[in-house]
């Protein structure tokens, strides 16, 4: 409940319900005034979403936490014990147990804490009104210290207390605002936050290239975060984070994500981030080292980013056969093409070898090569057609060859 208002409690939801999260708050507080519910857990069922992760803040200091658990029998990991963090191994989906802290220091990219047994002052290190939302599980009341419930109702994302001071905390915070600002913000937006954010965006430099790319790519696979990354455009934010994205990227976006949900294609961020680049392979993997993205979606990103070959004309299957069907699928739809031809499409295996090449009396070596590259593409360009037809493509290229 707010603070003297009424009070609020958590309508039905499945993960309340879980025999094995009941299990650990009894191992862990049987008297039921050491643990509550705290931030998306709390925020999400009142919004009647789905709920991923579950969140348990307590007085117990950590070393007790672990006590407890292993008194129960209950498995735990020390995933975070500077920061007062312990996971608990629960069958239907750990949980991680925060001990309540408040801030001693911060330095824009990492905070120094210490525990606490103030529930206040818990909820007063958090960033958003919205996540520091708690609930008894007991009882499911919620209680509210700085009227994020009003705010959930409002569909506002505002800082708890000065915007500059929490972001001067930690600069990530800017990219999560804006990040739930596109997941559950309504126009117009906290101007306060917005001016906040615009004004100590180059703080973000300083911050952990990974944590930049995590929180970019979740914002671009929301619903739709094409309104929000044109704010951030507007605000001068963006160029902070992305510097490389092209001055067309936000309608780009726009344009794509209205292409997925009319193709009924399933959004993704990393094609997100493509759209919002230029065509140009190098600065693409560019951008991807930065942010540190992994192998294999550096190559995506490059790959799609290419876009040197039209990939708007000619059959979409053959595209796909030379650059692979995911990257294929994201060129087309950037590109505003239907993917209806790579529906269920697997990519198919020239008839012939290199071996057969060579039984035609061809010498091994770069020759046969060449000749099995002729055929491929002249097969390629046909549609992929059946073994007969690609003999007759060999004999062609090997007459021509002897002509």
């Amino acid at each position: 409940m707010a603070e003297g208002g009424p009070i609020t409690r958590l309508p039905p939801a499945p993960w309340t319900q879980r025999a094995d999260l009941a299990e650990l708050l009894t191992a862990l507080d049987p008297a039921g005034e050491a643990c509550r519910f705290v931030g998306g857990a709390v925020r999400d069922t009142l919004l009647g979403q789905e709920v991923a992760d579950i969140d348990v803040a307590t007085t117990l200091e950590p070393v007790e936490v672990i006590a407890r658990l292993d008194a129960a029998g209950i498995r735990s990991v020390p995933t975070g014990l500077a920061h007062g963090t312990v996971t608990a191994i629960r069958e239907h989906g750990n949980v991680e147990i925060t001990t309540l802290r408040r801030d001693v220091s911060t330095d824009g990219r990492r905070a120094t804490v210490a525990f606490s047994s103030d529930w206040r002052d818990d909820a007063a290190r958090r960033d958003f009104t919205i996540n520091a939302l708690y609930a008894d599980p007991h009882e499911l009341t919620v209680a509210d210290y700085f009227g994020g419930l009003d705010d959930l109702a409002a569909r506002r994302v505002r800082f708890i207390g000065d915007p500059e001071q929490r972001i001067r905390e930690d600069y990530l915070r800017i990219l999560r605002y804006f990040r739930f600002q596109a997941r559950f913000g309504s126009l117009p937006a906290d101007t306060e936050a917005e001016s906040a954010c615009a004004r100590l965006a180059p703080g973000m430099k300083a911050l952990s290239r990974e944590r930049v790319g995590w929180e970019l790519l979740n914002l671009l696979a929301l619903p739709d975060p094409a309104p929000t990354v044109a704010r951030m455009a507007e605000l001068g934010v963006l160029r902070e984070v992305l510097p490389e994205v092209r001055e067309a990227g936000p309608q780009a976006l726009a344009a794509l994500v209205m292409e997925e949900r009319s193709q009924g294609v399933a959004r993704d961020g990393l094609r997100r981030l493509a759209a919002l680049l230029p065509p140009e392979p190098a600065l693409a993997e560019q951008l991807a080292a930065r942010l540190r993205l992994s192998i294999a979606q550096r190559k995506r990103l490059s790959v799609v980013a290419r876009g040197d070959d039209a990939s708007s004309t000619g059959d979409p299957r053959a595209l796909a056969y030379r650059i692979g069907r995911d990257a294929a699928i994201d060129r087309l739809l950037i590109a505003g093409q239907s993917v209806a031809p790579l529906a269920g499409w697997e990519k198919p295996r020239l008839p012939i070898k290199g071996g057969d090449i060579v039984a035609r009396g061809i010498g091994p070596g770069p020759e046969v090569a060449r000749i099995l590259q002729t055929v491929e593409a002249r097969w390629v360009a046909e549609g992929f057609p059946d073994a007969a037809r690609v003999a007759e493509l060999l004999e062609a290229t090997l007459q021509g060859n002897a002509a």
